[in-house]
Formats: C-alpha cells, structure tokens, sequence
C-alpha cells in the first residue's frame, strides 16, 4: 500500500468548469473538485456518465483550461500539456495508417527522443505489454484488446510520472478486459511499470475496488467529490472476498443517499433538478417492467440488494442505476443503502393486467414527472389540443444544454405514449391529444 509520506505528485484545488448554455447562462459540469495523487497509488474517479470525471482528466492533463481553480502537478500549475503525464483513452486512438511500432514511438518522437534511442524503448514496452511479434501489424489487423494494449505501450513508453486512464477497459469485451486488467495490475504490483502514479476514470464499481488504492465517488449536476473511500485490500484482491463484495455493497449505498442539499437529486446523478428541468434518463418501460418483475419474484420477494441484482441482470451500475431511479421517482420502488425495495405501488403495477399498469403508470407521471404534466396541462389548454415540439425544447433550453433538453423530451414522449397521456406525431414534431386516456 501507497504511503501518506510519499511524494505529492497531483493536487487539484477548488476546480471549477463550466461551459455556455446556447441560451444565455452555463452550465456548470465540475464544482470546488479538490484531489490529490501521491506516487505509487491509484486513485479512481468513479461516478455516473456526466459527472464531469472525464472533464476532470483533461484539465489535469492540460488539454482544458479549469474555469475557475488550478491544478498542479509536481508543484508547478498546469498550464497547457504537461511533460510527465501520459493518457490512454476508451477509444484506443490509434492513427489507422501507422504500425503498432510506429504509433508507440509516435509519442517519443513528439519529444525528440533520438531515433535508435526511440526504437529500442518502443520495442522495450511492446514486449512488456505483451505485444511482441505485432510490431509491424496496423491496428485494423489486430483485435480491439490488442489495440488497447497499443495505447498502453504508447502512453508508457514515455515514462510518465503520472498515467491516466480514461475508462481503459469499457469499450472491450468482459473476458478480454478482465485479462488486460489483470495483466495491469501484475506489472504494476511487479514494479515494471515506469510509471510512479494512476488516476482512472470509470463507472464500473467493481473495477473501482479491483484496482483501486482510493476512490472518489462523484456526484452528478454539477460534478462534485462525494466521498472519498480507501481500498484497504491487499492486492491480488478477489471478487468472492467478503471484505471486496462488503465495500462494494458500500459504494453502491453511497450513490443511492439522496444528496441532502438539493431536491429530487440522487448521487447516482440521473436525475437532478426540480420542475420542468429535471433530467430524464431515457429509460424504456419494458426495462422499468422487467426490474419490477425481477424484484417481484423469487428469489427477493420485493425486496433486493443492487449489487445482487446487477449480478443476476449482467447489468453494469451505468445501465441499473438509471432505472431504479425512475422506479423510485415514479414511487414504485425505494433506494436505501444499497438496496432497491418494491413499494405497494410497485407490487400493483407487476400485479396489473396492460391496461391497468398503464393507467398506474399515467397517473403515477402526472404526479411526479413534471415535464409530463407540463405537456398535457399545456395540451389542454389549447383549443387545438395540439402543440409543436419546439415549443418545449426552446423552454427546456432556458434551463439546460440542447441535447439535455431532447433527452428530456424524448423520454417525455416514450412514456407519454406508454401511459396514453399524449400522442406525438415525429414528421409533424406535434404533441396532441389524439389518443388521450
């Protein structure tokens, strides 16, 4: 385990970053995050999809300039890209048209390594990577766990004193990513790494655990440090362990607190906000259904640990956590502390024959999705019934980005449907009320 003693190699202090709303205003992805990085630990930045954890990456690596606070690494601000810092990205980003030995040595001849110099430390992370005998392959004649393999020998090869890992094993089958984290963490716990320190983002709470020495849990709109945990498991650590599922069952109950200072938010992060600008995850009725059926039957009895479930649902915490929010939203479903538990209202609608879940769930939206009841209060109001889509996106927008905002509605309309509360023509982009209940 990593010493408090050890050199400070990365701080982060009150960073802030915003951006422009089309609108007017901004929108505030990051706010006062505060981390630090001492060398021979790794650190995870662990949060939902738009927590602002990749954002973060990208200022300490220089490529963003924070709106507001500052990050330095080895004592000095990071002002533009910083000597010293490597990255390895979700999306491998290799260039097409280059061998594996030439993208690895792209990064040394950036910084004017002499070419026999440049060559043999290309080959040198390769072969510790396990990629020898493909040097003269390019990237479309290899497969996508090699070509991540690639983008850990380019990012090495450099010697950083600080590696950054962009969710390194998302975009990658289970098994393969499995065997390029294992394979990871043996060299790093070996020392062979010449790297001194890890930040990594992901979403994955298990490979949080797996991998980490601490974790940050953000929260969600805006991006702030939740809690901060330590992994005091040894390394090679198993996901059978008591002490492993224990700290998972932990983590899992820190993002399903409410968040005290804000109404209808969850650390989770999908839904945030109050009235017509709560975010609306786009969630399908038939997933909402199924993880009702699921906590309905044996062998949870309404009543289920999350971690539990996402095992038996293959689902990861990024595809689980958006639908149980809505099913506590909707007030089907309760989340405390890590479990999800059906609530009487939830029991009637697994309970219900089609056309009585969809008055349940009609009813249940219009009491607690306001957007949904913004629509048809507006619906009936006019003399038409009908009402076009851009009158909503331009309202929606005053409170958040575009794309938010047709997120918005297209779960409006998807659950609108379902509940037969409104219609939606897509060539006319026109609301009405055709076919109301």
């Amino acid at each position: 385990m990593m010493s408090t003693t050890s050199p400070l190699l990365l701080q982060a202090k009150s960073v802030c970053q915003a951006f422009p709303k089309p609108g007017g205003g901004e929108l505030v992805v990051l706010d006062k995050v505060d981390l630090s990085l001492r060398q021979g630990e790794i650190v995870s930045l662990l949060g939902r999809s738009g927590s602002g954890k990749s954002t973060l990456l990208r200022i300490v690596s220089g490529l963003i300039k924070p709106t507001s606070g500052a990050v330095e690494v080895n004592g000095r601000t990071v002002q533009g890209c910083v000597r010293g810092v490597a990255m390895v990205f979700q999306s491998f980003a290799l260039f097409p048209w280059l061998t594996v030995l030439e993208n690895v040595e792209f990064g040394l001849e950036a910084l004017g390594v002499p070419e026999a110099d440049m060559r043999h430390r290309a080959l040198a992370a390769i072969d510790l990577i396990g990629l020898d005998g493909y040097e003269s392959a390019y990237p479309k004649e290899i497969s996508g766990g090699m070509r991540q393999r690639v983008g850990f020998a380019r990012a090495i090869v450099v010697h950083p004193n600080i590696l950054l890992m962009d969710e390194p094993f998302s975009a990658l089958d289970v098994l393969t990513a499995e065997t390029l984290r294992t394979d990871f963490l043996e060299l790093w716990s070996e020392g062979k790494m010449p790297i001194k320190s890890v930040l990594m983002v992901t979403h994955n709470i298990e490979e949080a655990v797996l991998m980490s020495d601490r974790i940050l849990v953000f929260s969600s709109n805006p991006g702030r440090v939740a809690s901060e945990i330590r992994v005091d498991i040894p390394q090679p650590r198993s996901r059978l362990d008591p002490t492993f599922r224990s700290l998972v069952d932990r983590i899992y109950g820190v993002m399903t607190q409410k968040a005290p200072d804000r109404a209808r938010e969850t650390l989770g992060g999908h839904i945030s906000g109050v009235g017509v600008a709560m975010i609306m995850p786009r969630v399908s009725i038939n997933q909402l259904a199924g993880l009702m059926e699921a906590l309905a039957g044996p062998p949870y009895n309404g009543k289920a640990d999350l971690p539990a479930i996402a095992s038996l649902l293959q689902m990861d915490a990024d595809d689980l956590f958006p639908i149980a929010e809505i099913l506590q939203l909707l007030h089907f479903a309760d989340l405390a502390e890590g479990d999800i538990r059906l609530t009487d209202l939830g029991r009637r609608f697994v309970d219900a024959e089609v056309d009585a879940r969809k008055r349940l769930f009609a009813e249940c939206c219009l009491t607690h999705v306001p957007l949904i009841a913004h629509i048809k209060h507006v619906l009936d109001e006019r003399p038409s019934h009908r009402a076009p889509y851009s009158r909503f996106l331009e309202e929606l927008e005053d409170h958040a980005t575009e794309e938010l905002a047709r997120q918005n509605l297209r779960a409006a309309i998807g659950w609108g449907r379902y509940g037969e509360i409104f219609s939606y023509d897509d060539d006319a982009e026109t609301f009405s009320l055709e076919n109301p209940v």
